[in-house]
């Protein structure tokens, strides 16, 4: 507590950071989040399994932060993001002990820093990578968020965060209600990635010869790069990505959220449509959320997104729905 600054402690003090709005004194006690003001973290480790140029060949600097603001009942981190549920292992870091982390995943080839569930730490994780830059910290910095923020904490991170890596997981409040008890998540997710956007603007990558490329080169030599091989790059740079994990019998609200971020936002933003949801124990009694998405399914979303203008988009292979892709934490 005594390395947490003013603006920390009053940000704390009456956690309103995301969209719940607790008002939890987190230097005493816990906000929905289940965390409190210093920042649980556990796992920090090159990671290669995100879209490829955040992953790149050698890996992108994945610090995952314990806690969640939104605790989906599907969830595939939940062994670290259910509320009150912190890893033996989890390590308690301050502002100074994460830039540590972000130097030593920097010594170790990570191709950026990837804050994965950050949002409930914001005012913390902000002030650890301004310090890493003191310190000699030049990697791109990776805001990787269920999507469910506020834009008063997002522009808290303007000129600290380079890249959004952010859900966009329902449209509908049914379904929001449902699985995620936030009826108004996609009115919140939408204000967030229009602020997201107007940080960061257009997507911009770095190939490897250190050139800068806009979306449209960058398609280009994706489409040339061998899927079997090791990719080098490009890798982005600043820019949007917005997720959709597609859930098993949701194809409906999938069709309205691709086709709400393509009507708004085109091409200024990448949309990566997932396939890789795995049943977890927290779902036995929702009978549709009980088995894993088909070939078909998956491929009657990417045949929408195509069909409604798609060009800036990542799409998974039939391997990755797999608990493989869940980290042992």
């Amino acid at each position: 507590m005594n390395n947490l600054s003013e603006e920390e402690k009053k940000a704390y003090q009456e956690c309103v950071l995301c969209p719940r709005r607790c008002h939890a004194n987190r230097l005493t006690g816990t906000g929905f989040c289940g965390e409190r003001a210093v920042p649980a973290v556990a796992r920090a480790s090159l990671h290669h399994w995100e879209e490829p140029c955040i992953s790149g060949k050698t890996g992108s600097g994945t610090v995952f932060f314990c806690g969640c603001n939104l605790g989906c009942v599907y969830c595939q981190n939940a062994a670290i993001s259910g509320r009150g549920r912190i890893p033996s292992k989890a390590r308690f870091c301050d502002y100074e002990e994460l830039a540590k982390i972000f130097l030593l995943l920097q010594e170790k080839g990570a191709c950026n820093i990837n804050l994965v569930t950050p949002t409930h730490f914001a005012p913390t994780a902000a002030r650890a990578v301004m310090a890493g830059r003191a310190r000699g910290l030049l990697l791109p910095i990776v805001w990787n968020t269920s999507g469910y923020e506020t834009v008063e904490t997002l522009r808290m991170l303007d000129g600290v965060v380079d890249i959004y890596l952010t859900d966009c997981k329902y449209a509908s409040s049914e379904p929001a209600g449902k699985y995620s008890s936030a009826p108004d998540y996609f009115n919140t997710c939408m204000m967030a990635i229009r602020e997201m956007l107007r940080q960061t603007g257009a997507p911009v990558f770095v190939s490897k010869d250190g050139k800068s490329l806009d979306a449209a080169a960058y398609n280009e030599l994706a489409e040339e790069t061998d899927p079997e091989s090791d990719y080098e790059g490009p890798l982005m740079r600043r820019g949007v990505i917005v997720r959709h994990l597609l859930l098993p019998g949701e194809g409906e609200d999938a069709r309205r959220i691709i086709g709400a971020l393509l009507g708004e936002f085109g091409n200024s933003i990448y949309l990566s449509i997932m396939n890789q949801y795995t049943p977890m124990p927290g779902v036995n009694d929702i009978p549709n959320l009980k088995r894993r998405i088909t070939e078909n399914e998956y491929e009657e979303i990417i045949d929408y997104a195509i069909e409604h203008g798609l060009e800036n988009g990542f799409f998974q292979g039939s391997d990755t729905a797999s608990e493989s892709f869940i980290p042992d934490f």
